[in-house]
């Protein structure tokens, strides 16, 4: 728990103490995730994903995850219960992930990801959640690679019959190119399941760069439909 508390009140503090020069954006992140479960513990999925920033400038993300799961814990799946996405019902879930960012406003990137994903219910039906991921990244040919930690607390709600799951979310990144913790993420969002198969979640995102000076400061909005086969 300390740990957890700790990176959340880094993002926080960091994403607080902003410097008085900075550079604005605002960008928005439509995204289409498609998931095929293989069997009970084996799951694909593909990503797709743009960034239109200012109104302007965009760039694409594309790209395929592979799921392995461990076996579900009955208080996660008590709490996840109308949730579409299996991998919330699973204590730990690990990833292998390929991105390919062409070159659209800016370098071309090819992308490696591994992550592993633990998931504790804690009081009242909350779900807590802590990603660990390292992404190995080519751009433009240069290796470097990026350590990003994550923490989500979410509940799900019901009116009637209809369900959807706030969240709060926290991330640290660290760049090796930079050698420095250089940007942090602070989220806001909820998902909405529609039936079986379809899931649409809206978040907004404020992210502090401090990678380069003057800080750059990022507003977005994202958008994700989710179809789980």
């Amino acid at each position: 728990m300390t740990h957890w508390v700790s990176v959340i009140g880094l993002g926080l503090m960091f994403t607080m103490l902003e410097p008085s020069l900075s550079a604005q954006s605002l960008q928005s992140w439509p995204e289409i995730d498609t998931y095929v479960k293989l069997n009970s513990d084996v799951r694909f999925s593909f990503f797709g994903g743009l960034t239109r920033e200012n109104a302007e400038n965009y760039s694409a993300e594309i790209g395929p995850n592979i799921d392995f799961f461990f076996k579900p814990l009955i208080k996660l799946k008590k709490i996840t219960v109308f949730e579409l996405d299996q991998s919330k019902s699973r204590p730990v879930m690990l990833r292998l992930s390929y991105r390919y960012l062409p070159e659209v406003d800016g370098p071309t990137e090819h992308r490696v990801g591994v992550e592993a994903t633990g998931r504790y219910p804690l009081i009242r039906g909350v779900l807590l959640s802590d990603r660990n991921r390292a992404d190995l990244r080519y751009i433009d040919g240069i290796f470097s690679w990026r350590y990003r930690n994550r923490i989500t607390a979410e509940r799900t709600f019901s009116v009637r019959s209809f369900h959807f799951a706030p969240y709060l979310r926290a991330e640290v990144f660290y760049d090796n190119r930079f050698d420095k913790w250089s940007r942090t993420a602070l989220t806001a969002g909820s998902t909405f399941p529609i039936g079986k198969r379809f899931e649409l979640e809206f978040y907004y995102e404020h992210q502090n760069d401090t990678a380069n000076s003057p800080n750059r400061q990022v507003d977005g909005l994202g958008y994700v439909l989710s179809m789980y086969f």
